[in-house]
């Protein structure tokens, strides 16, 4: 095979085989009609598990989260922050957990500039640009950040790379992970800063809840350490704060598309590991969902 054919067999292959969620041919969403026209509010509920979040919505413990549809199960792009969200953020969000290939899952955000082949799949949002938020900026929309754990701190060289990224960032120390009420101080800060938002132009906000991230333990009375319980009682927690966000959000700006997941998940003593950074089922799998406010 001569090289012009070699490559254009190269990027024929993800045209035919980009498909959406399990197997059905019509995407769950079309980006094309969501961007331009609503806001997208990107949540990512670091470190959260996938057994607890199933856990908990079947409990009726999570009633914002659930109202809008259950978690799907899907693999995680990396085992800890760092090189999960290098993944999501360009465009590679969580991969639904059967997929046996890696064209084999529905692709909200299409970077075109990759090698995946010249052709958007039906229903992505292709972007030029590193990031999915330097494609929508020059799609009109203002990019926001809302940093949690140390990775969006911007108090070190590593933790300024991500808010970087965005043409406005935040974070204090209210929103740290040691702090027990850093997704209501997130909350509150978003809230604030969305009433003084230009009504015109379009958002894109990313918000990294550390909430269930370590410690958590504070979150169960009684509790001296970190547990899948304690776990729990932090995804509790988060949900209540959600809800305001997303009350406040609707009713002030209108329609909007919400992406909720977590990065990867964490291990609280199975098979001996301890926490996340390592390949194991718990960190691997992980609770994704999305849908309009």
């Amino acid at each position: 095979m001569d090289e012009n054919a070699e490559r254009s067999a190269r990027e024929e292959v993800p045209m035919r085989l980009f498909v959406s969620p399990k197997g059905s041919e019509k995407p769950s969403v079309d980006m094309k009609q969501v961007v331009g026209n609503m806001d997208i509010l990107f949540i990512c509920l670091d470190t959260l598990r996938y057994d607890v979040a199933i856990g908990e919505e079947a409990a009726g413990n999570t009633p914002v989260l659930s109202r809008y549809g259950s978690w799907e199960k899907c693999q995680a792009p990396g085992n800890f922050t760092y090189p999960s969200h290098h993944a999501m953020f360009a465009g590679f969000l969580p991969c639904r957990y059967d997929a046996k290939n890696v064209a084999d899952r529905e692709l909200l955000f299409f970077p075109q500039s990759i090698g995946l082949g010249k052709k958007v799949p039906e229903g992505a949002y292709g972007f030029s640009g590193a990031t999915i938020m330097e494609g929508l900026q020059k799609d009109g929309y203002d990019t926001w950040c809302v940093g949690g754990v140390a990775f969006f701190d911007k108090r070190s060289d590593l933790g300024k790379v991500f808010p970087g990224y965005f043409q406005k960032s935040y974070w204090n120390p209210s929103f740290a992970c040691p702090v027990k009420e850093s997704t209501g101080n997130q909350v509150d800060f978003i809230l604030r800063k969305m009433r003084d938002a230009d009504p015109d132009r379009k958002i894109f906000l990313y918000l990294n809840v550390d909430a269930i991230h370590y410690p958590n333990f504070f979150y169960l009375e009684g509790a001296s350490e970190d547990s899948v319980s304690s776990h729990a009682a932090a995804l509790r927690y988060v949900d209540g704060e959600l809800g305001k966000l997303f009350k406040a959000w609707k009713e002030q700006r209108g329609n909007t598309f919400v992406i909720c997941c977590s990065d990867h998940g964490t291990c609280y003593g199975e098979d001996g590991c301890q926490f996340h950074g390592v390949n194991h089922p718990v960190v691997n799998t992980i609770p994704y969902k999305h849908f309009f406010l």
